[in-house]
């Protein structure tokens, strides 16, 4: 009997079987249905890397609560374009998963997203001031009216009793509050995805490793695989070939030898949670409470105190601590970050560790950190917080994208990019933050940068999917709240647009 993948053909062959690949191949199927499509996961699941619930912060990310899209200028005022961008881009991703609920596609929403308010909390006078600013200058736009400010100890305690009880009544606080935030369980979501495909003629494989991508003569590409498990062998042709891999992207990339890939590194940043689940405790938190990152630090280590809901159970996570390990993937090897090295990425990989040094000094002291001192930074948001209530996890790996700058040689980039071929037969997405969140614009990015001459052609269809595809909600509040009312409807979640 064998295990390695029956197809030798296919019009697009997805690598990957996390968030991102699952998205690509759920909107591949909606717009060309006809289209063949192969999936491969070296996983014996599918959503078990960064997908995974416990690890990633599970946000939904939409600024309502992540610091670090609002960071204060020398003079003190706040941007908030960043954080309307990626609250426009969450909608997207909303208005597509309402869409696969309302036909029946994916299964119950409850079984992947809830309603869960964020909040940004900070400590001191500088801190107050920083986020009074923050919240002025988002307070006016139509995806964020609906956020509340105090400094009051009595109203934050109502908004998250445990991050108040105990806390001395003359220290200066402040937090915002947006009640339509949600708790995202993107492993859940994956699932449904992926079993969504495997229903409508996808070939889905697990415990398939792609080894090798090599360019055809017919200008498509040429797939190694390996079947770890009974050490078979086989090969697939491909028009279009997503590398969806996550960290192991980068290797993939590397080896397929477009021009698009060279000045490409990774950075990788491992880290660790406390997670609670204590159904006691959880029930006396609802929220995702995001502060400051420490000087240094990336934004992915920001400490927030998160309500999570993981196969139907309420739990409370806090983190990150930060850690490094070589190796992109959380399975993966130590040897991945200096097998990547190459002539083309070696000097925005100095360069990037030379501009870096106060990151390398944050790793080092986060990795000498005690468990002791672990819990002493729980108690910042958590005062009353007993070590015994809390377990240490390992969260998923995040690899950093570092790439060529003309003036720096190289930078290291907090996001995600999308990297595609100038002939269109090869998309990959390389990077982090914030993600699985933002998957659906991402994935409408690379279908526009793959398939131009098919992309216009798609409009339609994507704006049935999407009312809000095209449109700049911000400045169109009368469908934004119309839009926020049907997504809550269909995907079973609070909507507080009625009390804006």
């Amino acid at each position: 009997m064998t295990f390695i993948s029956k197809t030798q053909h296919a019009d697009v062959v997805l690598i990957g079987g996390g968030i991102m690949s699952a998205t690509l191949g759920a909107f591949i199927k909606q717009l060309e249905p006809d289209w063949s499509i192969s999936l491969f996961e070296r996983l014996d699941e599918p959503g078990l890397e960064s997908s995974g619930p416990w690890n990633n912060a599970g946000t939904g990310h939409a600024a309502l609560c992540e610091l670090n899209y609002t960071p204060a200028a020398k003079d003190g005022s706040v941007n908030p374009s960043k954080a309307l961008l990626i609250n426009e881009q969450f909608q997207l991703s909303r208005q597509f998963w309402s869409h696969l609920v309302e036909r029946s596609l994916i299964g119950s929403p409850q079984g992947f997203i809830h309603t869960v308010p964020h909040m940004s909390f900070v400590i001191g006078e500088d801190n107050t001031k920083f986020l009074r600013t923050r919240y002025e200058a988002l307070k006016g736009h139509t995806l964020f009216r609906s956020m509340e400010y105090s400094e009051d100890h009595g109203q934050i305690a109502k908004w998250a009793p445990l991050i108040v009880k105990g806390r001395d009544r003359q220290q200066r606080i402040a937090a915002t509050r947006a009640a339509e935030g949600t708790d995202v369980d993107f492993g859940a979501l994956t699932r449904e995805l992926t079993t969504y495909l495997g229903n409508n003629g996808v070939e889905v494989n697990y415990g398939h490793e792609v080894t090798g991508i090599s360019k055809a003569s017919d200008g498509g590409w040429d797939l190694s695989l390996k079947y770890p498990a009974s050490g078979e062998h086989g090969k697939i042709h491909a028009k279009f070939v997503f590398v969806g891999a996550g960290g192991g992207a980068l290797h993939l990339l590397q080896a397929s030898g477009i021009p698009e890939s060279k000045g490409f590194g990774g950075f990788p940043v491992s880290g660790q949670f406390f997670r609670c689940t204590d159904q006691s405790l959880a029930a006396q938190h609802s929220a995702k409470v995001y502060g400051q990152a420490s000087v240094g630090a990336p934004p992915m280590s920001v400490p927030h105190l998160d309500t999570r809901y993981v196969n139907g159970k309420r739990s409370l996570l806090f983190g990150p601590y930060a850690g490094f390990s070589t190796n992109f993937l959380k399975s993966g090897s130590y040897l991945d970050l200096p097998l990547s090295i190459r002539p083309h990425n070696i000097i925005p990989m100095l360069a990037v560790a030379k501009d870096n040094m106060d990151l390398t000094a944050y790793l080092i002291k986060e990795v000498a950190k005690r468990h002791g001192d672990k819990v002493e930074a729980l108690r910042e948001y958590y005062p009353e917080a007993k070590d015994g209530d809390w377990e240490l996890i390992t969260a998923g790996q995040r690899v950093q994208i570092i790439k060529k700058d003309p003036k720096k040689g190289g930078v290291l980039q907090f996001g995600t990019e999308v990297i595609a071929g100038r002939d269109g037969s090869i998309g990959a997405l390389l990077g982090a933050s914030p993600g699985a969140s933002t998957a659906v614009p991402i994935m409408i990015e690379l279908l526009q940068k793959s398939f131009p001459k098919n992309f216009k052609g798609w409009q339609a269809k994507l704006k049935d999917m999407m009312p809000g595809y095209g449109v700049k909600l911000d400045d169109n509040p009368e469908l934004a709240a119309e839009l926020e009312s049907a997504t809550a409807k269909s995907l079973q979640l609070e909507s507080v647009s009625a009390s804006r």
